[in-house]
Parts: structure tokens; C-alpha cells; sequence
């Protein structure tokens, strides 16, 4: 095989011939991601501005990337009440980014802030490379580089370059699950484990993780194979499942014995209005937009969600890996059936990388002049769009 995660033996070093070979065919798809992200910030510098605000600030110091610092500094505990009834609590937030903070600043001459800004953008670079790598692998390099390329320039992509969680996130999803493509079970138990740690959607690689293993072993099964003698040809997949759900695992229990409660870290998504109610409250608020003055925005909305639903299916029909259509499907259902902040859904969708394959592998097929002209035309609406939006409400 030509890609990372084949050429990683167990108990041998990554750094490779064929595995410089691969960063080396990545490099484009990790320039082009760059070269779209950089531009976003330029924009966003150059109208926060105008705008008499600080682009350096609306990376690291508003919304969650204020919640993720204190974390940081001052560890879990800290809670405000900002409307009789709702309580917000930093248990709200996992771990891994604000550890990563606190061990950077503590390494480096940087802040918190800083500190979750340089993470965001090194696991951005990381999270390109694999979207490049499963674009490769199913569709060929102009797959890669497209679908790499579509992730940056996303609308909401300026989020990315936040001091959030969604570009650690991203990186360790899209690694795991392409290590579950390729086979690498422990490497796959290894990373679900960490984006297990980094937001609630984790579940979503668990599931991919555990979803292919079990198909994988009825596949066998049904073929006259024993389950020992699977466990056996799929080296490492034991492992790699029984790893998969210790990180997401490990903070949910954590949370509730800090809280006394097994239902622990429900009831601090609640006490910021979070939840999940099968998407009741979702489609409310569309139906009340739709019927009402906001009907513009409420047919945006709801044309978004009938978009990313479709490509969706669509690449289901166009027959995708298991372990991505598992992966997509849960993050994409945990963002529809959630309820609380409605304008967090683009961001919630972010991590869901599979929905842009079928269009990655449209654009592989064009002529490569035309297929730059459309990115790099997205690429400055998305630009445009990022620096509007953090300069006004921004993400909740």
C-alpha cells in the first residue's frame, strides 16, 4: 500500500521512506488547505480593523475559546449562572485541548490562548493531510487535494482557525478513521481514545471503530471463519476496540462521580440547555422561522440541512467505506437531534469531512485550471463570510 497507516509496523518507527513518500504527495492538498485558511485570516484581519476590533482577540479570547483557557488555568470547577435556572460549567468542555494549553504555555513563552490557537492551527495542517489521505486512497490525489481544499473553505471554516476544539477534533477523527480503513486497529482504538477526550462527538469514532470491527467479524464469520481465527487475521482489532471508548468514556464517568450522579455530565449540558430531544426542538425553531419574518433565513436553514442530509445519501449510494458513512452518519445526527444553541449546527456539522467527499471526487474529474478557479472562488466568499461573522454574532 502507498499510504501512512500501512507503512506503520508495530513497534517500529513512523519516519519511513514510504511514509516521507506520503507527506510528500500530501503536500499539496496541506499547501492549498493553508494557502485558503491564511487568506481567511487576512480578511478577518483586515475587517476586524475597519470594524475597530482585534482579529487576535476574536481568534483566542471570545465564546468557548474563553471557557477552553480556563480550563486551562484554573481547572475544572468554574461555573456562572447567566439567566435564573441555567447554570454553565466548564465540565461542559473536554479535556484534551486545555491539557495541550496548559502543557504548551507552560513549555513555550505563550498564553493559554495562544497556546489553544497554536494547537488549533498545527492539527488543522494535521487534519488536511488525512482528509487528503482517505481522498487519495478512494478517489485518487485530485480527490485529496479537493476534498483538503473544500474543508478549508468551508463558510464556517475560520473556525478552524480558532481556539477551539473542532480542528483537534477533526485531526484525530479523520486519522482514526482512516486508520480503520487501512486496518491499523490499534492506531484506530488509539485515536478514537483521544477525539474521545476532545469533544462529545468522539462517539462518533467509536462508532465507526466498533461498527466496521463487528461487520468485519460477521463478514468472517458468515465465511466459515471462527472468531478466534478472526481476531487472529485482523491483528490488533481486539485491542483496538476495547481502546476506542476508554477516552470519551473515561471524562463521562469522571464528571459524574464529580457530580454524584451517573447521568453527571447530561445534567451540566443541560444546565447550559443542551440536550438531545430527536431534533423536536430543532425543527421548532425551523418551522417558527419559516412561518415567520424570518422566513429568508429559516429556507436558508432548512435548505442547508436538506443539503448536507443529501450528500449524505448520496454518498452512501456511491457505495463509501463503512467506517465513513458510520463516522458522518453520527456526527451528523448528533447535530440535527440537538437542542440548545441553534447557530452552533454549522459548527457541530464541521467535523463531518465525509459529507464533502462526493464533491471532492466531482472536482477530481474536472480540469484542474476549473476546479482551482471554483475552489479559489469559495474559498474568498468563505473569507468574506468568516470575517462578517466573527466580527458580528460569531459561533455561540
Amino acid at each position: 500500500m502507498n499510504d501512512l497507516a500501512s507503512t506503520a509496523a508495530p513497534g517500529r518507527t513512523l519516519c519511513r521512506p514510504a511514509t516521507r513518500a506520503a507527506a510528500r504527495r500530501a503536500l499539496p492538498a496541506v499547501a492549498a488547505f493553508a494557502a485558503i485558511r491564511l487568506l481567511g485570516i487576512a480578511v478577518l484581519a483586515v475587517w476586524s480593523a475597519a470594524a475597530g476590533n482585534n482579529w487576535h482577540t476574536l481568534l483566542t479570547a471570545r465564546w468557548d475559546a474563553l471557557w477552553y483557557t480556563r480550563v486551562a488555568e484554573l481547572g475544572y470547577g468554574y461555573t456562572v449562572e447567566p439567566v435564573p435556572g441555567l447554570i454553565h460549567s466548564n465540565l461542559a468542555f473536554f479535556p484534551l485541548l486545555p491539557w495541550l494549553e496548559r502543557g504548551l504555555s507552560a513549555l513555550f513563552p505563550l498564553t493559554a490562548a495562544d497556546a489553544g490557537m497554536a494547537v488549533a492551527w498545527l492539527s488543522s495542517l494535521a487534519a488536511a493531510w488525512a482528509l487528503y489521505a482517505i481522498g487519495e486512497r478512494l478517489h485518487g490525489p485530485r480527490a485529496g487535494i479537493a476534498l483538503a481544499a473544500l474543508w478549508a473553505a468551508l463558510p464556517i471554516g475560520i473556525v478552524q482557525s480558532m481556539a477551539y476544539s473542532e480542528s483537534l477534533f477533526t485531526a484525530l477523527a479523520a486519522w482514526g478513521v482512516y486508520a480503520v480503513l487501512t486496518g491499523r486497529w490499534m492506531w484506530a482504538g488509539v485515536l478514537a481514545s483521544l477525539a474521545g477526550l476532545t469533544r462529545p462527538v468522539g462517539a462518533a469514532v467509536v462508532a465507526a471503530v466498533w461498527v466496521t470491527a463487528a461487520v468485519t467479524v460477521w463478514n468472517d464469520r458468515a465465511g466459515g471463519a471462527s472468531l478466534r481465527s478472526s481476531a487472529a487475521r485482523h491483528r490488533g482489532m481486539v485491542a483496538g476496540v476495547l481502546l476506542a471508548p476508554l477516552g470519551w468514556c473515561g471524562f463521562f464517568l469522571w464528571v459524574g462521580a464529580r457530580q454524584g450522579s451517573f447521568t453527571g455530565y447530561l445534567d451540566v449540558q443541560g444546565g447550559w440547555g443542551n440536550g438531545f430531544d430527536g431534533g423536536i426542538a430543532f425543527g421548532t425553531y425551523l418551522w417558527g422561522l419559516v412561518s415567520g419574518p424570518g422566513f429568508a433565513v429559516g429556507l436558508a436553514l432548512l435548505t442547508a440541512v436538506v443539503l448536507v442530509i443529501w450528500l449524505y445519501v448520496h454518498g452512501a449510494r456511491r457505495g463509501q467505506p463503512l467506517p465513513l458513512l458510520v463516522y458522518g452518519g453520527v456526527v451528523l445526527l448528533l447535530a440535527l437531534t440537538a437542542k440548545g444553541f441553534f447557530g452552533s449546527k454549522p459548527r457541530l456539522i464541521l467535523p463531518a469531512f465525509t459529507l464533502l467527499l462526493p464533491l471532492a471526487a466531482g472536482l477530481a474529474r474536472w480540469r484542474p485550471l476549473r476546479a482551482g478557479l471554483l475552489i479559489g472562488v469559495v474559498a474568498v466568499a468563505s473569507a468574506a463570510y468568516g470575517a462578517f461573522w466573527l466580527n458580528g454574532s460569531g459561533p455561540p
